[in-house]
């Protein structure tokens, strides 16, 4: 496995696409929703396992100098439990660093709290409720 940016517009159209099937398709949520105003200036970075064919997604984007934010991460669900997600995370950590990030934000879903809090994650409150049924809580980091 290989952690990655996608490049070209294919990459990124796979890219999204993990990105919609794992986070907005089982809420019937319409392709594109898997997509801010923020793409454009973000950092996207990927796992894949053969043929860059993404396995792992991930997004930081900055709200200021210091303060980066993860978001629209997601993995395949039969790549789940196997370090990819944590991968994934280093690795925009790390890229938010480089560029200035002092502390990075996130806002997880309930079921995802224990992932983030094993990578120093701390919730600072509960945030809010997607599609009227996924609570999130909003966890920050010192970096």
């Amino acid at each position: 496995m290989t952690i990655t940016q996608p490049q070209t517009p294919e990459e990124f159209e796979k890219y999204y696409d993990l990105r919609w099937r794992i986070l907005r398709k089982p809420w019937n949520q319409p392709k594109g929703s898997e997509k801010d105003n923020k793409e454009e200036k973000a950092i996207h970075v990927m796992v894949c396992e053969k043929d860059r064919i993404p396995v792992g997604v991930g997004r930081a984007h900055f709200n200021s100098a210091e303060e980066a934010q993860v978001r629209f991460m997601a993995v395949e669900k039969n790549m789940q439990g196997k370090g990819i997600g944590a991968a994934l995370l280093k690795e925009l950590e790390k890229k938010s660093k480089e560029k200035g990030a002092k502390y990075i934000i996130l806002n997880a879903r309930d079921s995802a709290i224990p992932f983030y809090e094993k990578y120093g994650y701390k919730v600072v409150k509960q945030s809010h409720t997607l599609f009227n049924s996924v609570v999130h809580f909003e966890m920050k980091k010192e970096l």
